[in-house]
């Protein structure tokens, strides 16, 4: 029998590359092949998972914690979610309306699912997180992009969504705070969303990581809404896979079933971990936000003055995108660039959609002696480059 007689399917062929991925598998050979790499395009944080978190899942495993749960999750990571926005947000939320992933990208496929059917729409904002609008198009969907800008802090405009709306759009997808622009989204502007009875997506992975002002839930202006957050980021456990989403209760038996079929349940012991985040890791992640905002602070200065454009600093996340147009208008070619001349790797702003063309995402999840390491290494490229007055250009 010849297995080219049987193609792959269309979805799996026609799903484009995550190219950060691309950078860091580059990155990954350069260092085993014996190169010094120093890491800025990868959005992980470089803080283990704190000691209290670990030895809660240990003790869970020991208690027996080894078995399938119930697939939206077991009853005391549930009410550890709900009472935890009650706490955050003042927000009331029903333990029954959450569901449990494994992981965040999970949830956004289990929501996105729950909402879409074939030639349906959901609003993005360009620039936007790589995969959302992967995710749609893998769904049948099909993405419909507003264009957000550097000057306005990156941040969506309601009237342009208004415009964006047609008989075939089933939600407007928001990340505040985002990735890749690390910046937050005004309360009004969110309030505005809600108000065109449309239901919005809220991805709040971030939150607990701001720096400036204060990141709002979208359930704060709204039951009529889907909340997608994780454990990943605040709390150092990406390789937990662990996450969750918040959804109307008339959508929670579609969901569930869809979860049942796709994914049985997250892991047990790893849900007990998650409740030890939720209720008792506050010292932990006050440190890990000082040092996050000290090493932003820090980037930011440095990329301003080696010639990047940079026109509403980003306050949260651990994310800069910065404007390098002045070196070149092709970021995956410059991201390349940089990290086989320079040794550093940066993510392509094109990976973020069409409006990030010509930016590069910097990551601060890396030590503050390796930022500036990495970022001396790519001045002295751009002054080999473009010559010691490249700032001017």
């Amino acid at each position: 029998m010849d297995y080219a007689d049987f193609p792959l399917s269309r979805k799996s062929q026609d799903i484009p590359p995550f190219l950060v991925m691309d950078v860091l598998e580059r990155a990954m050979e350069m260092a085993e092949a014996g190169e010094d790499i120093i890491h800025l395009e990868v959005g992980e944080p470089d803080f283990d998972t704190p000691p209290n978190i670990i030895e809660a899942a240990a003790e869970a495993m020991r208690d027996g914690k080894t078995h399938y749960t119930p697939s939206t999750g077991t009853v005391d990571l549930r009410r550890a979610i709900a009472e935890h926005y009650g706490r955050t947000y003042g927000v009331e939320v029903d333990p029954q309306c959450v569901v449990v992933t494994s992981g965040s990208s999970p949830a956004i496929l289990l929501v996105l699912s729950a909402l879409l059917d074939p030639g349906c729409e959901i609003i993005v904002s360009d620039p936007h997180y790589a995969c959302y609008p992967n995710f749609i198009r893998f769904l049948d969907g099909v993405p419909v992009f507003v264009d957000v800008s550097a000057r306005d802090g990156f941040q969506i405009n309601p009237d342009d969504v208004e415009r964006a709306v047609t008989k075939k759009t089933r939600a407007v997808l928001i990340n505040s705070p985002s990735n890749p622009t690390g910046t937050l989204l005004e309360a009004e502007r969110m309030k505005r969303l809600v108000e065109m009875d449309l239901p919005v997506i809220s991805d709040e992975i971030y939150h607990g990581l701001v720096y400036e002002g204060k990141e709002r839930s979208i359930l704060e202006f709204t039951n009529h809404a889907f909340v997608l957050n994780g454990f990943s980021k605040l709390y150092a456990m990406t390789g937990w896979r662990l996450g969750y989403l918040i959804a109307p209760l008339q959508y929670i038996r579609s969901i569930q079933k869809m979860a049942q079929n796709f994914f049985i349940s997250a892991s047990d012991f790893v849900q007990s971990a998650g409740v030890e985040a939720l209720t008792n890791s506050s010292q932990h992640t006050a440190k890990m936000r000082e040092i996050f905002n000290q090493r932003r602070i820090a980037m930011i200065a440095r990329l301003k003055n080696m010639g990047f454009g940079i026109d509403v600093d980003p306050t949260a996340a651990f994310y800069v995108l910065a404007d390098a147009r002045r070196f070149s208008s092709d970021s995956y070619q410059f991201a390349f660039e940089i990290l086989e001349e320079a040794g550093v790797g940066v993510a392509p702003g094109i990976d973020f959609g069409k409006n990030a063309e010509g930016f590069i995402r910097f990551s601060y999840t890396n030590s503050l002696e390796n930022i500036h390491a990495g970022l001396d290494r790519i001045e002295l490229y751009l002054k080999r480059r473009f010559g010691s007055h490249h700032s001017e250009f």
